[in-house]
């Protein structure tokens, strides 16, 4: 009687497993670690709830991560891979160098995992869910992220230097890299609304202050007074690393506050402002769209973020589940 409740057991979640599969596609769902790890969301969230209290930038910082992950060779936390003798890291890539942070906050979050659930939850699944939670934490939408990516065994420097989009991206740069990833227009610009958060560095921004076509004159998009305020942050010369948050009205708060600011010349990166001026209708009216619509702007994030982080997933047997994400098993 014992083994046949066993089979009965087992055949439920074998047929709840399949039918999951065939819903979310790619390998990926969201119960995957209902039964090996069902407390993987918590720990998650309570080691974000810590780390987001004390600094409150982290939240983007970690959005960040998992953005400039999938798109080097896909989500595959390769990006959390120290240098070896066999691979470069993509830490020491142009677009992260000196910018890209919250290697810590992956650190602590996958030692409390280690500790319940042993070489269970990926590296690359944490950095979903920590994008997910970040953006909750910080006042934005809520979505189900698809689970059961797996690590990869190699980092790409030289992918990271060519994939991830410059600060200074025209628009049609913008739209042929995400294009490369197999997202829209609408996925550009509802991604980009990730700005409504977090801060830049001086020397992403500096050519439009001083030298945006190259005849050392300011990007003349830029609102008077905005422009000004930015000098003093951002000089000429020196101050690389000052930083200016993204929104400077609401800089912690995920809201629609970023395609507002767009709409007044008041985008602190060009990749932020062509969105608008690039002369590419559909981005123009998205942005205008979300800037009236909150609610739609959070719809089409919460879709296009689960889209990203479907970007060439390791699946089943391909990868590893790294016991520490900085290195290989």
């Amino acid at each position: 009687m014992a083994s046949l409740k066993l089979v009965f057991t087992l055949t439920i979640m074998m047929s709840f497993l399949s039918s999951a599969l065939s819903s979310w596609g790619g390998g990926l769902f969201p119960e995957f670690y209902q039964f090996s790890c069902p407390q993987a969301n918590e720990i998650v969230m309570s080691v974000l709830e810590e780390a987001i209290a004390k600094d409150p930038r982290m939240a983007a910082s970690l959005l960040r991560l998992h953005f400039h992950d999938c798109f080097v060779q896909g989500c595959d936390a390769s990006i959390l891979l120290d240098k070896t003798s066999a691979f470069k890291s993509e830490k020491d890539a142009g677009p992260n160098k000196n910018s890209i942070r919250g290697f810590e906050v992956i650190d602590q979050i996958k030692a409390r995992l280690e500790q319940v659930c042993p070489q269970t939850v990926s590296c690359a699944d944490i950095l979903a869910l920590a994008a997910r939670d970040s953006t909750v934490l910080s006042g934005g939408p809520h979505w189900e992220v698809p689970l059961g990516r797996r690590d990869s065994k190699i980092a790409n420097l030289k992918k990271a230097n060519t994939n991830i989009p410059a600060p200074n991206s025209t628009i049609q740069n913008l739209i042929t890299l995400f294009a490369r990833q197999g997202l829209s227009e609408q996925d550009l610009v509802a991604l980009s609304g990730a700005h409504t958060i977090g801060m830049a560095r001086c020397v992403s921004f500096r050519q439009r202050l001083y030298n945006q076509n190259g005849d050392n004159l300011p990007d003349a998009t830029l609102e008077k007074t905005y422009y000004t305020g930015l000098k003093t942050a951002c000089p000429r010369i020196g101050g690389d690393n000052n930083i200016s948050p993204l929104d400077f009205t609401t800089p912690v708060r995920f809201d629609n506050t970023y395609f507002k600011l767009l709409l007044w010349g008041k985008g602190l990166l060009n990749s932020d402002e062509v969105l608008l001026t690039g002369k590419v209708k559909k981005t123009k009216e998205l942005v205008k769209s979300y800037a009236e619509n909150e609610a739609l702007f959070f719809h089409h994030f919460a879709k296009s973020m689960v889209k990203m982080g479907n970007i060439t997933p390791l699946t089943g047997l391909k990868g590893d589940v790294r016991k520490n994400c900085r290195r290989l098993n």
